[in-house]
C-alpha cells in the first residue's frame, strides 16, 4: 500500500444505494429492524388466538393480555413497516409498482383489519395480527439478507486517490521540504526518491530511473526514464531517484481520468433491476385485481360481509414470504459458497449476468501471467555450462534491487546443478539503461542488453546469437552476460503465464465462451500469450483509455463482456463490462471496480462464477415460479371461485399455506450447497447439452 493513504472499504453498515427499491436505506437499518421486529413478534405470535386454535394450545391469558398482539403488532407496523410503506408510497408516486409497494399493501390491509377485528367493529373474523408481525420480520429478514449481498463498488474512487501518497518532498533552491500534496502547483519541482511514487504528472528535469508503470499502462516491465521523458502521478521510481517539474495537478491527472471513467462506467451498469421486483409488480396488479373482482362478485351477490373478508384474505395472501426470500436466499447461499471456493461476489446482477457472458476478456500481465519477470530461457557460449552462466550473472546482479535482477539470482538459485556457495561480487556498478558490472572470480563480468553490446563492440557467437534472435522475435527481454568483455552467453526474461492459465482458456471455450486477451504490451509479446493459450482474439499495445473502449467495442458486436483484470488502468473497463472480476492479487482500485474479486490469482476461478451463475439462475427461476405460481392458485381459492362446491380457503389456512411456501423456497435455496465449485475440478469438465462433461484441457504448441 501507498504511504501516506490508510485505503478504507465501506462500511456495510454504511451503505446507501442511489437507485431502485434501496435507496436511502443502510444494511444496518434492516438489520436492526428485523432483530427487533422478531423480538416483539414472538409474543404476537404466541398470544395470538388464531394460532393457539391452529396448534391446538391455549393462549395464556390474564388482565390485558388480549392487548398484547394489538399493542406489539402496532409498533412492528409503524417502526418494522415503515421501510416498505416509505417505499410503496414512492413506487405509488413514481407510478412503478414493485415489491415495495406490494409489501405495504399487505401489511397496511392486514393492520386494518387486525385493527377493525379487535376493536369488534363489523363482527368480522379478521385477526391477521401474528401474520402481520411475521409478514414484516420475513420481508426485513429477506432485504437485509439482499442488501448485505449487494455490496458497493462506490469506494472504488478512494483506492484510486490511495495511490498517490500524502506528501511530496518540493525542492525549493537548494532546499528539500516535505509538503502535502494538494498544495502542489504547476511549474514546482519535487524530488522522487528510489521506491518512491510519483506525486503528481510531470517531467523529469533531473536524473534517470527505471519506472514501475504497470499499474497505469500495463506493461510489465519497468521502462527507463530520463530527463524530458513525463511520468505518470501514482508510478514508481524502483532504482534511482529523480527531480520532476510538476505539469499537472488534481482533475488534470491522468488517474483522475481514469477515476472519472470509472464513475461513469459504474453509473451505466446499475439501472438493472432485480427479477424479483418484476415478478412483484405483475404480481401487484393481479392482487389488485383480484381484490377488486372479488369486493365487487361477492357484493353483487349480496353478501357484504363475505366481500369484506375475502377481499381482505385475497390483498393479505397476495404478499407471499416466498416471493420476499425468493431471490435474496439464493444470492446468500451463493455468495457464501463462492467465497468458500475463493469467489468474493460484490454485486448482486454480477452473478445473474455472469451465465449470460458470451466473451471473457482477460487482461494479460498479472492474470493470465505472473506479472513478474522470470528466467524463460538460457544459453551459454562454448565452453560455458547454463549453471555457470547464470551463477556469473547473479553474482553480478545480486547487489541490485531491480526486478530483472531479482529474477536471475532466483532462476541461478532454483538451477539444479547450482554453485555451492553462490559466488561473491565486488566492486558493484549499475548503468541506467544499460546494465551492471561487477568483478566476480577475478574476471570483470557485465549483465546487459542492446546499448551495452553496442558500447563494448562486443560480437555475439553463432551459438548464442540465434536463440537471442528467436528471444527477442516472441518479446522477451533478452540479456547478454560478459566475461573481461566477451560474451559467454544470453538469459531470455519474460513475464511467465500462469500453469492455470491455459485449463481455463480450453475450459472456458469447451463451455461455449469465447476467450479475448488485452494488454498493453508490444504486438509480439501478446501473440505469442495468444497462440501459446489458445486465445480466440487479442488485443495488443492498447493504451490505459482505450481499454474501456476495447469492452464497448465487443459489446458493440452484440457480446455480453466479462473482463478479468488487476491494475489500475482495468478499473474503467471492469466497471463497464457486463461482468467486472478482479484478481484478488491486484490493486485496489481494480477490486472496488469489479463486481466480483478473486481472491486468489487463480483464473479457473472464471469457471466457479459461470457453474454458480447458473445454477443459482435456475434455482431464482424456480423459487419464483415456485412463489407466483402458489398465488395464481391461492388467490382465487381466497377469493372464493371454488366457494358454490364447497371449497374455500380460510384467512388461517391461507396463512399456513403461506409459511409452507416459505419453507419450500428455503430448502430449494439449500440445494445450491450441493453444487461442486473446485476450480481444478471445473477445468477439466465443460459442458454439453446442459450435462457436465470430461475435457481433456491441451494447449497449441508455441
Amino acid at each position: 500500500m501507498p504511504r501516506g493513504h490508510a485505503h478504507s472499504a465501506v462500511d456495510e453498515d454504511h451503505v446507501v444505494h442511489a437507485h431502485g427499491e434501496h435507496a436511502g436505506h443502510s444494511t444496518a437499518m434492516f438489520r436492526n429492524r428485523f432483530w427487533l421486529a422478531l423480538v416483539l413478534a414472538v409474543p404476537v405470535v404466541v398470544f395470538s388466538p388464531m394460532v393457539g386454535h391452529l396448534l391446538g394450545y391455549h393462549v395464556p391469558a390474564f388482565p390485558g393480555s388480549s392487548w398484547i398482539p394489538p399493542v406489539l403488532g402496532t409498533v412492528i407496523f409503524l417502526w418494522g413497516g415503515a421501510p416498505f410503506l416509505r417505499g410503496g408510497l414512492t413506487e405509488l408516486r413514481s407510478r412503478q409498482p414493485g415489491m415495495m409497494l406490494l409489501i405495504a399493501m399487505a401489511i397496511t390491509v392486514a393492520f386494518a383489519a387486525s385493527w377493525v377485528t379487535t376493536l369488534g367493529i363489523g363482527g368480522f373474523d379478521l385477526d391477521f395480527w401474528w401474520e402481520l408481525a411475521l409478514l414484516v420480520v420475513i420481508m426485513l429478514l429477506g432485504h437485509w439478507t439482499e442488501m448485505r449481498a449487494l455490496g458497493a463498488a462506490s469506494s472504488a474512487l478512494d483506492a484510486l486517490a490511495a495511490l498517490l501518497p500524502d506528501e511530496a518532498e518540493k525542492v525549493t533552491g537548494d532546499e528539500v521540504r516535505t509538503v502535502p500534496v494538494a498544495e502542489l502547483a504547476v511549474g514546482d519541482v519535487v524530488l522522487v526518491r528510489s521506491g518512491a511514487r510519483v506525486p503528481a504528472d510531470g517531467t523529469i528535469v533531473d536524473g534517470a530511473a527505471a519506472f514501475d508503470e504497470s499499474m497505469i499502462t500495463g506493461e510489465s516491465r519497468t521502462v527507463g526514464r530520463r530527463a524530458g521523458d513525463t511520468v505518470v502521478a501514482g508510478t514508481v521510481a524502483t532504482d534511482s531517484a529523480v527531480r520532476v517539474r510538476i505539469g499537472a495537478v488534481g482533475e488534470d491527472t491522468t488517474l483522475a481520468g481514469i477515476q472519472r471513467m470509472v464513475a461513469e462506467a459504474q453509473e451505466s451498469s446499475s439501472r438493472a433491476q432485480a427479477l424479483a421486483d418484476r415478478a412483484a409488480a405483475l404480481l401487484f396488479w393481479f392482487a389488485l385485481g383480484a381484490g377488486v373482482l372479488t369486493a365487487a362478485a361477492w357484493t353483487l351477490l349480496g353478501s357484504p360481509g363475505d366481500a369484506v373478508v375475502r377481499t381482505v384474505t385475497v390483498l393479505v395472501i397476495a404478499c407471499p414470504h416466498a416471493l420476499g426470500l425468493a431471490i435474496p436466499l439464493v444470492i446468500a447461499i451463493s455468495t457464501e459458497r463462492a467465497a468458500r471456493s475463493g469467489v468474493l461476489i460484490k454485486n448482486r446482477m454480477a452473478l445473474e449476468r455472469m451465465r449470460t457472458v458470451d466473451v471473457v476478456l482477460f487482461d494479460k500481465t498479472g492474470t493470465l501471467t505472473e506479472g513478474a519477470h522470470a528466467v524463460t530461457g538460457a544459453v551459454p557460449a562454448a565452453g560455458v555450462s547454463a549453471a555457470e552462466l547464470l551463477g556469473l550473472a547473479a553474482a553480478a546482479e545480486s547487489d541490485s534491487e531491480h526486478p530483472v535482477a531479482r529474477a536471475i539470482v532466483t532462476a541461478a538459485a532454483q538451477h539444479p546443478e547450482r554453485d555451492r556457495p553462490a559466488r561473491r561480487a565486488t566492486q558493484f556498478r549499475s548503468a541506467t539503461g544499460r546494465g551492471v558490472r561487477a568483478a566476480v572470480d577475478g574476471a570483470e563480468i557485465a549483465v546487459g542488453g542492446p546499448n551495452m553490446l553496442r558500447e563494448l563492440g562486443a560480437p555475439v557467437p553463432a551459438e548464442v546469437a540465434g536463440p537471442a534472435e528467436e528471444w527477442a522475435r516472441r518479446g522477451a527481454g533478452v540479456l547478454h552476460v560478459l566475461r573481461d568483455g566477451r560474451v559467454i552467453g544470453a538469459v531470455a526474461l519474460e513475464d511467465r503465464i500462469r500453469p492455470e492459465s491455459r485449463a481455463a482458456v480450453a475450459a472456458l471455450q469447451a463451455r461455449g465462451v469465447k476467450v479475448a486477451m488485452i494488454t498493453g504490451d508490444a504486438r509480439q509479446v501478446a501473440e505469442a500469450v495468444g497462440a501459446e493459450l489458445g486465445i480466440d482474439e487479442v488485443f495488443a499495445e492498447v493504451l490505459p483509455q482505450d481499454k474501456d473502449t476495447k469492452v464497448v467495442e465487443l459489446q458493440s458486436r452484440g457480446l455480453a463482456v466479462a473482463m478479468v483484470g488487476d491494475g489500475v488502468n482495468d478499473a474503467p473497463a471492469l466497471a463497464r463490462a457486463e461482468v467486472g472480476i478482479a484478481i484478488g492479487a491486484g490493486t485496489d482500485v481494480a477490486m472496488e471496480s469489479a463486481g466480483v474479486v478473486l481472491a486468489g490469482n487463480d483464473p479457473r476461478s472464471v469457471l466457479t462464477m459461470i457453474d454458480l451463475s447458473r445454477a443459482s439462475y435456475t434455482k431464482m427461476v424456480q423459487n419464483l415460479v415456485w412463489a407466483t405460481g402458489y398465488n395464481v392458485i391461492a388467490v382465487p381459492l381466497a377469493a372464493g371461485v371454488l366457494a358454490p362446491v364447497g371449497i374455500v380457503l380460510s384467512p388461517a389456512v391461507g396463512a399456513v399455506l403461506m409459511s409452507v411456501s416459505t419453507i419450500v423456497v428455503a430448502l430449494n435455496a439449500q440445494l445450491l450447497r450441493r453444487l461442486a465449485l473446485d476450480p481444478a475440478r471445473l477445468a477439466a469438465t465443460g459442458t454439453e447439452e446442459g450435462r457436465p462433461v470430461e475435457r481433456t484441457a491441451t494447449a497449441p504448441s508455441s
